[in-house]
């Protein structure tokens, strides 16, 4: 595997892993060419994806062959104008042209920035708008809505060049299986001011935050191998794993589950291209190809754990992971109890890798995130930032001083203020609560705002509110999660109604379809309560953490 030639990969314990684990990081590397194309000349019939669909269609691509296609997607999108530095979105869900795609504009360096097809007309709009997005790249075959959406946006934006159809063809946009057959699958390696540095950017992703639009993390080209960590110390892979995440493209934990560290450990990625999540399905994929390393959001174990699991031949399959929210106990042995398999829980934002995890060398407890990772200063600090005792609740935090952990994003892209908000004084603050107990393990709380995750998403109340303040009944309304024993979380609305509406099961249902075509559908309520009034502070802030402690 090509992660040893950046870091020593066998430790006799977590302890030794914690004093020697260190990565290097060469001043040029490239993950496309210093990787992917590395294994492809030393290896090239070595797997590197086996993709399948429930329609019954299959593809394997080996090393040479990710070389080969992302050499033709590189000069075909360098004939668009594509060069370094340019902003491109990719909404490919769990299309393998993403791989290809992505892995080519790494090669131009470009800015790429996975999305999710769940996004609206405004969505698209912001998101073009504050990244000075060029390109977007977009799988149509499945979901022919995307296309209306980013129609109508492109009505507003001049900025965006064009637009590339995958697995479809769309009047008036770029055909990418037809396009990219016509250039060379050789590429060569950009030199001089084309050629890319260990701190250009290289990623970025749009992620929910509590009081305005998303924020944008960026990350720099070193940010491949801070995923080392997450593949090789978290998921435990080597070359002969293969190993599924569940995420699809357009969410940070498929740079954490399906690309950068499992290629660096030489393993293999499992994807299952679906739509509609059904267990069994997923279970019967898992069993079929023998996935050897699975990690999903603690709601997938809590459907898996419904299915009757003798059913299926689970022998290959020896690590499972998760994180994302809380994983709760009950899940956990009963898992255990099916499969003989503990679940090793893990923590990690869009801003940073697995930071916190439960490493091979550790015994599990349930219910906590684990231990630090090599190189992550991890503390958890009162209000004075001085460290807190073990057992007392503070801001889990990264200390950040004595040096930049690999992995952890570059800032906020083109906002100073809110990067400093969140990182000053040589401290990251991840804005999660937690406690650490005696023998050093970490215990997630939950969010110092008001995030709220629900089925691994993580949604923030202002777009939910803003979305039905449009809406002319909505006078107020606070936006909170409620706990579901499935989803994690489900996003409860407390709404004052404005003077002449009156509550009723119509009006419900006239809300929630009202919020699903204004913003993403999965951020709508699924519970509102109509309410006289809101708590509120003497300023007028809204008492979220009151609304959260009435019973339902």
């Amino acid at each position: 595997m090509l992660a040893n030639k950046y870091v020593k990969i066998n430790y006799n314990s977590y302890d030794d892993f914690i004093k020697n684990c260190k990565i290097q990081v060469p001043k040029n590397f490239n993950f496309a060419f210093d990787v992917v194309d590395e294994i492809a000349n030393t290896e090239p019939n070595k797997k590197a994806i086996i993709w399948c669909n429930p329609e019954g269609e299959e593809r394997v691509f080996t090393f040479n062959d990710i070389k080969r296609e992302s050499n033709r997607a590189a000069n075909f999108f360098k004939s668009l104008g594509i060069r370094k530095g340019d902003a491109v979105m990719l909404m490919l869900k769990r299309r393998y042209e993403y791989w290809h795609c992505v892995i080519a504009l790494h090669k131009i360096g470009a800015l790429t920035i996975p999305a999710t097809h769940l996004l609206s007309v405004k969505d698209i709009e912001y998101r073009v708008k504050a990244a000075n997005i060029k390109f977007i790249i977009v799988a149509v075959a499945a979901d022919k809505k995307i296309v209306e959406i980013i129609n109508e946006a492109r009505k507003t934006l001049p900025e965006l060049k064009n637009v590339v159809s995958v697995n479809g063809r769309i009047e008036n946009w770029a055909e990418y299986s037809k396009e990219v057959e016509k250039f060379s699958d050789m590429f060569a390696k950009p030199s001089g001011t084309e050629a890319t540095t260990k701190d250009d950017e290289f990623l970025l992703y749009f992620t929910s935050g509590t009081t305005g639009m998303p924020k944008m993390v960026c990350h720099d080209f070193s940010y491949p191998l801070g995923h080392i960590i997450t593949a090789k110390f978290w998921h435990n892979l080597n070359e002969n794993s293969l190993h599924l995440t569940v995420a699809d493209t357009g969410w940070a934990k498929a740079s954490w589950g399906k690309i950068y560290g499992q290629w660096l450990c030489g393993a293999c990625i499992f994807v299952y291209d679906y739509e509609r999540f059904h267990h069994a399905d997923l279970m019967e994929k898992i069993s079929k190809y023998g996935v050897t390393s699975f990690c999903a959001p603690p709601t997938v174990y809590r459907h898996i754990i419904k299915e009757d699991l003798s059913k299926y031949d689970l022998s290959k399959l020896k690590y499972v992971e998760t994180a994302g929210e809380p994983l709760n106990p009950e899940v956990f042995y009963k898992f255990k109890e099916m499969t003989g398999l503990e679940i090793k829980e893990g923590f990690g934002q869009t801003e940073n890798i697995a930071i916190v995890a439960t490493f091979p060398w550790m015994n599990v407890k349930p219910g906590s995130i684990g231990k630090p990772s090599a190189g992550w200063d991890i503390d958890i600090i009162d209000g004075e930032n001085n460290s807190c005792e073990a057992g007392r609740e503070g801001h889990l935090v990264v200390r950040t001083k004595k040096q930049k952990p690999l992995g952890l994003f570059s800032g906020y892209y083109k906002d100073e203020i809110m990067t400093k908000n969140a990182w000053s004084n040589g401290i990251y603050d991840t804005g999660d609560m937690a406690y650490r107990d005696d023998d050093g393990y970490i215990w997630f709380v939950g969010r110092c705002d008001d995030i709220i995750k629900s089925s691994g998403y993580r949604i923030g109340p202002f777009e939910v509110e803003s979305a039905l303040m449009e809406h002319p009944c909505v006078l107020e309304c606070a936006i909170t999660g409620v706990p579901d024993h499935i989803r994690g979380a489900v996003i409860k609305a407390s709404i004052v109604l404005t003077k002449g509406y009156k509550s009723s099961t119509e009006l419900v249902v006239e809300l929630q379809d009202h919020v699903k075509k204004i913003t993403a559908p999965y951020k709508y309520p699924r519970i509102i309560e109509f309410v006289k009034s809101l708590p509120k502070t003497i300023s007028g802030k809204i008492k979220r953490k009151e609304i959260r402690e009435t019973k339902k």
